[in-house]
């Protein structure tokens, strides 16, 4: 497989998506929309099914045992659920970034951005590869740092910049949607900044969604915000979506303004 062209940015709607873990259900009819070129922030309380749903965008809802779903999750027009979706082509076409960074600490920098190619059975030139691996390293914000120690290995790197290289390694296959899973938890102040802005720079190329219990966080970064809530047993569901300016200076639900102004959760 050759390395294919960047491809357009692509729109991804959850239609009544609900879920379970073995009998129990954690979303109940869960729809929304996450427009293309756009990042949009899942907000809510531990608990209440954000990185449920994040999982099931990318279908590694599957690879637990116990887990169940119904809905459908729409990249564009396409079904990612239909049987004639390869779960590979899906997970290609929707990359994650998990909280914790999670680089291969033995691999070199350079090799890192390139695993996946290699997961993928994509093939690329040796100047292909190069042109690659300094495209995604710009994209993740880390060129300038480490464009003289490519072959060092990607363990060595800060946490800060092995979340930055988690990024650019998820960029090089281009997904055209990249979902990430609290990617500032485990960080600093200092490095949290840069990949806000990293986010920023991506959401040029890619559609963005990002799970954040960091409310000054989703109010930088995102273009609109869905409010995820659960209360006694019940299963999460979306109380409010909408332009994040809007959900923060205009909530329309009681529940979401007590939430964004930090009187619980």
């Amino acid at each position: 497989m050759e390395a294919r062209p960047a491809a357009p940015l692509a729109q991804l709607e959850a239609v009544g998506v609900s879920a379970w873990f073995g009998d129990h259900k954690v979303l109940d009819r869960v729809s929304l929309t996450m427009p293309a070129g756009e990042i949009t922030a899942l907000i809510g309380p531990s608990g209440c099914g954000k990185s449920t749903f994040l999982r099931i965008l990318n279908r590694m809802h599957e690879l637990v045992p116990s887990a169940s779903l119904a809905g459908r999750v729409m990249l564009d027009d396409e079904d990612i659920y239909d049987a004639t979706v390869r779960v590979t082509r899906a997970r290609r076409d929707i990359g994650m970034v998990f909280q914790k960074p999670n680089p291969f600490p033995a691999m070199s920098i350079r090799d890192n951005v390139l695993a996946g190619l290699k997961l993928t059975g994509t093939k690329a030139s040796k100047s292909e590869k190069e042109d690659l691996v300094e495209h995604c390293l710009q994209l993740g914000g880390l060129w300038n740092e480490v464009k003289d120690r490519l072959d060092s290995p990607g363990g060595g790197l800060s946490g800060g910049q092995q979340q930055r290289l988690c990024i650019a390694r998820s960029m090089a296959i281009k997904p055209r949607v990249l979902l990430m899973d609290e990617p500032c938890s485990a960080l600093d102040p200092t490095s949290t900044r840069v990949i806000e802005e990293t986010m920023r720079t991506l959401a040029e190329e890619v559609t963005i969604v990002i799970v954040t219990h960091n409310m000054q966080q989703a109010a930088r970064v995102s273009d609109s915000c869905a409010f995820f809530l659960a209360s006694h047993g019940t299963p999460g569901v979306i109380v409010e979506h909408g332009p994040t300016e809007a959900m923060f200076e205009r909530p329309q639900d009681p529940r979401t303004a007590d939430y964004v102004n930090g009187r619980f959760g």
